[in-house]
């Protein structure tokens, strides 16, 4: 729990009380490498929070997987419309590596949100923060080549490159595996 706290306090003021009533509600789950923790269709009750390991989002197109995002330690996941929007999710979430999560469910979050107007802010700016994240991938990965793709990567996300699997990073890429190792190797 004090890797999340750590992590919220960097966002905002976190009362000693606040604190209390967040331990209240956590949850702790440990997944093992491969497990699932959403599927696509289910709806997304809970916002985890990565304490150790490696997951993935991803939604299937003709067949085949497709990445949409990856998250590490100190990293916070959700299916977002999912979660927002209480419809079904159109992603999965699957743990990459044994990961070891804390999760507080969506009315608990809703719940902290009125009780706690310091937590609106540090919710808000942890939004603010993925959307962020989110416009700079789309924004990089736009109109680019292969090698373009993943130099973007490298610069603003060099742990992904040496933690997720080439399979997995090809597709998050929008490229062929063999592509991506060709340009690993030119870039070596």
């Amino acid at each position: 729990m004090e890797p999340l706290f750590e992590t919220i306090s960097q966002i905002g003021n976190v009362s000693e009380d606040l604190k209390k009533d967040i331990s209240q509600k956590l949850q702790y789950k440990n997944y093992k490498k491969k497990e699932i923790l959403l599927k696509q269709g289910e709806i997304c009750d809970h916002l985890y929070f990565v304490s150790k390991g490696l997951l993935r989002a991803y939604y299937e197109k003709e067949g085949k997987d497709i990445c949409s995002w990856f998250m590490k330690e100190m990293d916070f996941i959700i299916a977002v419309s999912s979660f927002f929007q209480r419809e079904p999710s159109s992603e999965s979430i699957q743990a990459l590596s044994d990961c070891e999560l804390c999760y507080i469910h969506h009315d608990d979050l809703m719940d902290l949100y009125k009780k706690h107007l310091e937590f609106n802010t540090i919710g808000r700016r942890l939004t603010e923060h993925y959307y962020c994240l989110s416009e700079k991938r789309l924004v990089g990965m736009r109109n680019q080549t292969a090698a373009e793709k993943y130099n973007f990567l490298l610069k603003y996300f060099p742990a992904l490159v040496e933690r997720v699997p080439n399979m997995y990073l090809a597709s998050y890429l929008g490229i062929a595996r063999e592509t991506l190792s060709r340009i690993k190797r030119g870039l070596g």
